[in-house]
């Protein structure tokens, strides 16, 4: 006994299915989702990132829907961004801008909103390094990345992860680049 499908279901090779209908299901449907996703990431606000100003900070606690506690250090602010595995810290100078970052818990941060404009200048760095080194570097061997604008660092494994990031220049001078932590 054969099993009986309402026309929607049928397929175009089946009796009764239409290849035309079929094609145009498929390009309204492929057309639908590429809107979506263009409506979805132009509603997406800017986030905080390394070198932006402190108000930014408050960007992030939203995005990471964590708890915000802030540290006045007399020639900083630290603030500290914390969720379930992770905790994100960043350093405000007396001008209001974010010079360093450091993070440590179960997952690495979105680099990509930490760093910002500086994405770009630490994955080059990193990759200029690997290619002029004979070995590669081993999965788990740190991240080091050292220019006159930018020090990244970063290792761990699963589970735990740890490394700051901070612009050398804007670093206040009272502040040893070894207190971003």
């Amino acid at each position: 006994m054969a099993a009986v499908f309402p026309r929607c279901m049928s397929t175009p090779y089946e009796k009764g299915g239409n290849m035309k209908s079929l094609r145009w299901r498929s390009s309204f449907a492929g057309i639908a989702s590429i809107v979506c996703i263009l409506l979805t990431a132009a509603s997406m606000p800017a986030w905080a990132a390394l070198g932006d100003n402190a108000a930014s900070v408050l960007t992030d606690q939203a995005r990471m829907k964590g708890t915000l506690r802030s540290t006045d250090e007399h020639t900083y602010v630290v603030h500290e961004i914390a969720t379930s595995g992770t905790v994100v810290r960043e350093y405000v100078s007396p001008a209001g801008v974010v010079f360093g970052v450091a993070w440590e818990g179960q997952f690495p941060p979105d680099f990509q909103q930490l760093l910002g404009p500086y994405y770009q200048q630490a994955q080059e760095a990193a990759s200029q390094q690997q290619a002029a080194s004979e070995h590669p570097r081993p999965r788990r061997a740190p991240i080091v990345v050292n220019t006159p604008g930018l020090v990244f660092q970063q290792t761990g494994h699963v589970r735990s992860f740890h490394g700051v990031a901070y612009i050398p220049q804007l670093v206040p001078s009272a502040l040893q680049a070894s207190d971003i932590r």
